[in-house]
This record gives C-alpha cells, structure tokens and sequence, in this order.
C-alpha cells in the first residue's frame, strides 16, 4: 500500500509539474526572434542539434527589446527541428521538441522565476521531469539577462 501511494504521489508530482506550463498553441503568430542552427562539435549538439526558431510573446517584446527583467507573463518558446544541408542550404527537417518558458516570479521563485517545458512531437507529451536540473542548469549562466539566453537584433 505505502509503495501504492509512493508512486500515485510522484506520478501526481510530475502531472502538476508538466500542467504548470502549458504549451501554446499559437505561438507561431507571435514575434520571431531568431533562427539558428546548432552544427556537430557545439557543445550543446547532442540534445540540441538542428534548426531553432524562437518566439516570444507580446508580455516580453518590450524587455527583449529594451532589456531589462521579463515581465510576469513573458513566454518564450523555441521549435528545434533536425536539419539538413540541401543545394547548399540548411532546411528544416521533422520536429524533434518544443520547448517553453514562462515568467511567473510567484509560482517559480526556485528557477529564477522561470517555467520551464518541452513537449514531444506528435502527442505533445510533457518531457522536463526535472525543470531546475534539465533546464534552469544552463540558464543559471544566464542571470544577467533574467536568465535569457536569446536577445533582440534590429
């Protein structure tokens, strides 16, 4: 019975955690920040190689623009697609994850504030089972720029 409740506990745990950031659904619609491309050798190519593209939402343009800390509100959102070289041009490929960050000082005080998610392609699982291990890790490099990694380029 103890095992019973052990696990419908961490299994309610881990729900709750995935429900606490939700994945957008138009996302796409808002501002585009940028596109890269993470190439083999990159220290970061083996869980993010390939294409990204980034959004934010219209709470955080005026602080990714002007800098300054994100508002409450702020999400940010980046589509990491395989990529491939094609007649001398990197393309997209198939979707490998979709991962979110949103600003809520009150709800995510241990990960500077930050929420954080990536949902699988196809069903849109929830795949961070640890949020300050798997994301807020590399973001903590990050705090002079509220722990952003993207800024803005006219």
């Amino acid at each position: 019975m103890r095992t019973l409740v052990t696990l419908v506990s961490l299994a309610t745990a881990l729900a709750a955690s995935a429900a606490d950031v939700p994945r957008p659904t138009e996302y796409r619609h808002w501002t585009h920040v940028k596109t890269m491309v993470i190439l083999p050798g990159h220290p970061l190519a083996g869980a993010f190689g390939g294409m990204h593209d980034v959004y934010v939402n219209d709470a955080g343009l005026p602080a990714l623009r002007h800098g300054g800390p994100f508002a409450d509100g702020t999400t940010f959102v980046f589509d990491l697609f395989e990529s491939s070289e094609q007649d001398h041009a990197f393309v997209a490929g198939a979707r490998k994850v979709t991962a979110v960050m949103v600003k809520d000082r009150a709800r995510f005080p241990k990960t500077g504030g930050w929420g954080f998610q990536a949902f699988a392609p196809g069903d849109g699982a929830a795949v961070v089972k640890d949020p300050a291990g798997e994301c807020f890790g590399c973001h903590q490099s990050r705090e002079k720029t509220d722990f952003v990694f993207s800024h803005w380029t006219d």
